[in-house]
């Protein structure tokens, strides 16, 4: 071991529900962390009583409340204070993933030699994305290149000084609690790193049409909630994301459904531009050809998935309920 990966103090926050082996490979992945907090949303497989039997600080959460990630980190991490105040920097991780072994050591190297930076993440690799290509698009999407970044995702690097600073995750956002969370971090003067080092694996399990469509209606309700929020310059949190689902998956429908009605069936020849923006695609996703095609498809359709989200946080926004996490497993 390098002097600049001399192990370091830092605590892991770990959040779950019915993970079972997953969360075993979790909890056992990093074994020189000086504390490690569990945080249990409701689980019924065991494994809150396994995470105790081995020493694992566990936080139930209370049913009454809801659940959201959001919620569970901020409860980990309070945990994590009180267990260790000393602690300089915190790995947050998914009860679905497992750390590699270096990454502890080099994350907290890099977050040493640069002071400014109050976050850092790297590669986050799906486990069996040979198992289905929903598993491979997921795979394809955590490729963001090496570099400062505007927003990193829940498994991360993070300086406990920096996260108390600023309050912590917003417990009322449902999905994309992170990108809003570093809207606030970059607002008080940190930057976030992604840094070319293997961080986690990850198991989807993602083997059906359903859980996918169900992955991207919650990334359209994220982006409807960070607009709503952080949607004024000079932020402009998911705008361009929120605009583009709302034009694709609603808009040229509509387009075509009003042509179809003033000029009969030629009206529908709107809907070409679909194909056109797949084959647009097709040489922008990594793979092999035939998954080129699928990760281009795919692309696509979610488009349809994202408005349904954006509609739902609409209606919720408008009538004031309060819609529960969408989940995909």
């Amino acid at each position: 071991m390098t002097p600049a990966e001399t192990p370091s103090p830092y605590g892991v926050v770990a959040i779950g529900r019915n993970e079972g082996e997953r969360l075993q490979q979790c909890l056992t992945s990093a074994p020189g962390a000086d504390a490690i907090v569990y945080v249990d949303s409701g689980s019924t497989d065991g494994s809150v009583a396994w995470a105790k039997s081995r020493g694992v600080d566990v936080v139930e959460l209370d049913l009454k409340n809801g659940f959201t990630a959001a919620r569970a980190r901020n409860a980990g991490f309070r945990r994590l204070m009180e267990l260790r105040p000393d602690l300089a920097y915190v790995q947050f991780v998914d009860g679905d993933c497992e750390l590699m072994r270096h990454w502890p050591g080099r994350a907290m190297a890099f977050l040493d030699r640069h002071p400014e930076a109050c976050a850092t993440f790297g590669r986050r690799r799906e486990r069996h994305p040979e198992h289905s290509i929903y598993n491979r698009i997921c795979d394809a999407e955590w490729n963001v290149p090496p570099g400062p970044v505007r927003s990193c995702g829940g498994d991360v690097m993070m300086r406990a000084a920096a996260l108390h600073g600023v309050g912590g995750y917003r417990e009322d956002f449902i999905a994309g609690e992170e990108p809003e969370l570093c809207v606030r971090l970059r607002a008080a003067g940190w930057s976030i790193w992604r840094i070319d080092e293997e961080m986690t694996l990850h198991d989807a399990a993602m083997t059906r049409l359903g859980q996918w469509w169900r992955r991207n209606v919650r990334s359209g309700y994220a982006f409807a909630m960070g607009r709503h929020v952080h949607g004024a310059p000079p932020e402009r949190l998911w705008v361009w994301e929120s605009r583009r689902a709302l034009i694709w998956g609603i808009g040229i429908p509509l387009l075509a459904c009003a042509g179809t009605v003033l000029l009969g069936p030629p009206g529908l020849a709107i809907l070409l531009i679909y194909p056109v923006q797949l084959l647009r695609r097709i040489p922008r996703q990594p793979g092999a050809g035939s998954d080129r095609v699928k990760l281009a498809f795919f692309e696509v359709l979610a488009r349809f998935a994202e408005a349904f989200g954006q509609m739902k946080f609409a209606v919720d926004a408008r009538t004031g309920m309060k819609t529960k996490i969408i989940e995909y497993k």
